[in-house]
């Protein structure tokens, strides 16, 4: 499975583990993968840089990465309060419906959440000045090519960029950019989404790009069989993100039993694009939160970073109420596959094993 972006990133197997737990990318990393580390439920640059603190001193040494969210065209200036001010009042009344409708009951006192901020411009460049503090070998941007600046700042450092993609045509951009590897985002993946399946996308985007950037194939890749597959449609490695979320040491993060059960009953048919846990189109859970959403009463999404704000809260509450058919997450359609909790060392082992028996079959027939 060695190609080369193990040399460049001093990894044994290219696989990249998308994660927003510290714990999750140490053992990805010490199973010779490279963690990446999602950086936007991080409010407070200390709160990150305390996460990076452990990665530091428990990957035995082992490379990881820090993926940031730079959106563009929204607002990037003003407070919370500022922002909130900017949502309609029929919106916030529908959420607080639709929690009732569910019987979500309000979370005790001080225990709501004004919002993910890591949505906005100004904590993701503070996210990268403290990543860059540390020793991560990859930068990644989930949404576009992140700001020249940034970009040079990461370069001077020798650190690698990444950002996602889910056309040619923005692929084409990243490149343009400065960007060094492309994350090429099929349709199947869990979180923000485009329009393309991974069969037709990945090789879409490697010829585009050309033999000179690497491409990591994404979306709908939990088994050694999609590995290959990737490699076999012209990436040089996979970018990976739902099939963590049941793993052992991902309840170091999730301590929520219901999550976890839904995501184990959940065919692959158990997700929907849409809207509404962002603002920009997103693979979810389906569940009767989102169902609520498509009812003729439904107000439309607002735009990122709004909508995160208006629905910050009620996730908490769906969360903290323990249900399994009544919680809000990204997932990909990988879910169907996710059957049982599992280490991550153990995921990786049948990642690898299954590719090699993959690839053995195929140079058999």
């Amino acid at each position: 499975m060695r190609t080369e972006l193990c040399e460049r990133f001093g990894i044994d197997v290219p696989i990249f583990a998308f994660t927003p737990s510290e714990h999750v990318a140490a053992a990805v990393s010490k199973a010779g993968g490279l963690g990446v580390l999602g950086a936007v439920r991080f409010n407070e640059a200390e709160e990150l840089d305390k996460a990076l603190d452990w990665l530091d001193e428990n990957t035995d040494g082992k490379p990881y990465g820090v993926d940031v969210v730079m959106p563009m065209n929204v607002p990037t200036e003003g407070t919370p309060g500022d922002l909130q001010a900017m949502i309609p009042p029929e919106h916030i009344t529908f959420v607080e419906r639709t929690l009732q409708k569910l019987g979500v009951p309000p979370l005790p006192e001080g225990e709501g959440r004004e919002g993910v901020l890591g949505w906005l411009h100004s904590v993701a460049r503070s996210h990268v000045d403290v990543a860059l503090g540390h020793r991560p070998v990859l930068i990644a941007n989930a949404l576009g090519s992140p700001p020249a600046d940034v970009i040079e700042q990461a370069h001077e450092q020798g650190v690698q960029v990444a950002a996602l993609a889910g056309a040619a045509k923005h692929a084409l951009s990243h490149v343009a950019n400065g960007v060094d590897v492309i994350v090429a985002q099929g349709y199947e993946a869990g979180g923000h989404t485009g329009e393309i399946a991974s069969m037709v996308l990945t090789p879409e985007i490697v010829d585009a790009v050309g033999p000179d950037i690497p491409v990591l194939g994404a979306g709908g890749i939990g088994r050694g069989r999609q590995v290959a597959a990737s490699l076999a449609l012209g990436a040089q490695g996979v970018w990976t993100g739902s099939v963590w979320l049941t793993t052992e040491e991902y309840k170091n993060l999730n301590t929520n039993t219901a999550m976890t059960e839904a995501f184990l009953r959940a065919s692959s048919a158990d997700t929907v694009r849409t809207r509404i846990y962002t603002g920009k189109p997103a693979r979810l859970l389906k569940t009767k939160w989102t169902q609520a959403w498509d009812d003729e009463d439904a107000p439309t999404p607002l735009p990122m970073p709004l909508q995160n704000l208006l629905v910050a809260d009620a996730h908490n509450r769906l969360n903290a109420a323990n249900n399994p058919d009544a919680i809000s997450m990204p997932v990909g359609q990988i879910v169907g596959s996710m059957n049982e909790v599992r280490t991550v060392a153990d995921v990786m082992a049948d990642l690898i094993r299954e590719y090699d028996e993959t690839v053995a079959r195929l140079a058999g027939l």
